[in-house]
């Protein structure tokens, strides 16, 4: 670690902070029982913003090789998740005229989760995927999956055995690359002459627009803005045509690039659109990114405030779900098993151990309507309606949902 960190993309010096969140552990750093009385491991989590391109990254602490070849996170475990993975197959099948000749290939592939739709279409798929586990996962469902970290040499080793891609996926993978220029030369590489590549990723504007700090930790490097994302593609020879703007995640982009020496394809109004709104909130300015940091501050206060009251109070509060931004969450906010006495999580590989850092159990859901908690705190709040769906009977003794951003806020 160099004592001035330089940005990822363009290599200039980083000197402009974004949100320093203190000291914390990995957040998909699960622990078992008999690791509760060792030593971990924390790291700063501080963000900063590239003078030069804006583009807004953590150092790197961890390789990513110790935080992902053997990954707790699972995709299909959210029913909505997978309803938009089966949309989007759908609807790519449809717009490209994939058929059984064309090569489907997903960067970063997890369970299979998004590639199995193509696979039921008689569409051919490969997977990419670090985590051998998670691979496993997918080969079961069907879907060949190759067990590499991706970027330029994989995508040459993939080239030579004729495997270049008509589709090439990449859903929330692009935060999680230390090296995004190998990262997306190897994309480039691997697409085919007049093939599409389709990226997706938290909006940084969302992020900024409602303190949605908590989606920052070790496992995402990087967080974009359009106009960034644009930059990045374009240094490697690959053009953004289009661009959906999404609700996952709490607001994300999918971004459409094809290579600029390949098949044009008219630039949608949407690209348009998107930069000039970009501009509007103030993405092009560096004061905009160091406001920042008293959201931040704002949201802190606000959920150890209603966490402290309820105790007060006598109530029991309880949290739903295991995510990485909780673990953020729960960590820079110092809350622990006496404010939040246990979460749970449908995923059986993080039922019977406990969150990084701040060693609170997690259970399966069964455990809340044994307890009947007075407030359910839903972490990953993304979902939150998902969630209030599946645990609606938390109601019928009186509990109520609470989610922790932008502020601290009972559900109706």
């Amino acid at each position: 670690m160099s004592l001035q960190p330089r940005c990822r993309f363009c290599s200039a010096p980083l000197s402009v902070s974004f949100a320093d969140l203190g000291m914390s552990p990995l957040s998909n750093s699960y622990l078992a029982s008999e690791q509760l009385n060792r030593m971990e491991r924390f790291y700063p989590l501080h963000a900063w913003v590239c003078e030069a391109c804006l583009l807004v990254q953590l150092e790197q602490f961890e390789t990513p090789e110790n935080i992902f070849s053997d990954y707790a996170y699972f995709s299909s475990y959210s029913d909505s998740w997978l309803e938009h993975a089966r949309k989007y197959a759908h609807d790519s099948i449809a717009r490209f005229g994939l058929q059984s000749s064309d090569l489907v290939v997903e960067v970063a592939s997890n369970d299979g989760y998004l590639l199995q739709y193509f696979a039921q279409e008689r569409i051919p798929v490969l997977g990419i995927e670090p985590a051998a586990n998670v691979a496993a996962a997918a080969e079961r469902r069907g879907v060949p999956t190759c067990v590499k970290f991706f970027g330029v040499q994989t995508a040459k080793e993939l080239v030579a055995a004729e495997k270049k891609a008509d589709l090439l996926i990449g859903n929330n993978v692009l935060a999680h690359v230390p090296d995004l220029n190998d990262f997306v030369g190897g994309l480039a590489l691997l697409l085919k002459p007049d093939g599409v590549i389709t990226v997706e990723f938290p909006h940084l504007l969302t992020l900024m627009a409602q303190s949605q700090f908590d989606t920052i930790y070790h496992e995402h490097f990087s967080y974009f803005s359009f106009r960034t994302a644009e930059k990045i593609f374009n240094a490697h020879g690959l053009s953004v045509f289009d661009v959906d703007e999404l609700s996952t995640h709490g607001g994300s982009l999918r971004l459409y690039a094809a290579h600029q020496a390949g098949r044009r394809h008219v630039q949608s109004d949407r690209v348009t659109q998107l930069r000039a709104r970009e501009t509007a909130f103030g993405l092009d300015n560096l004061r905009s990114y160091s406001a920042f940091a008293d959201k931040v501050k704002a949201a802190k206060r606000s959920l150890l405030q209603f966490l402290i009251q309820a105790r007060e109070a006598g109530k029991q509060a309880v949290g739903y779900g295991a995510p990485a931004k909780g673990n953020t969450l729960l960590n820079y906010c110092g809350v622990r098993t006496d404010l939040l006495e246990y979460t749970v999580d449908r995923s059986p590989h993080k039922q019977g151990r406990y969150l990084p850092g701040t060693h609170i159990p997690i259970h399966a859901p069964e455990m809340i309507f044994r307890t009947k908690p007075d407030y359910v705190l839903i972490l990953p709040w993304n979902l939150r309606d998902e969630i209030v769906e599946q645990m609606r009977d938390v109601r019928g003794w009186g509990g109520r949902f609470v989610v922790p951003i932008p502020q601290a806020r009972v559900l109706d």
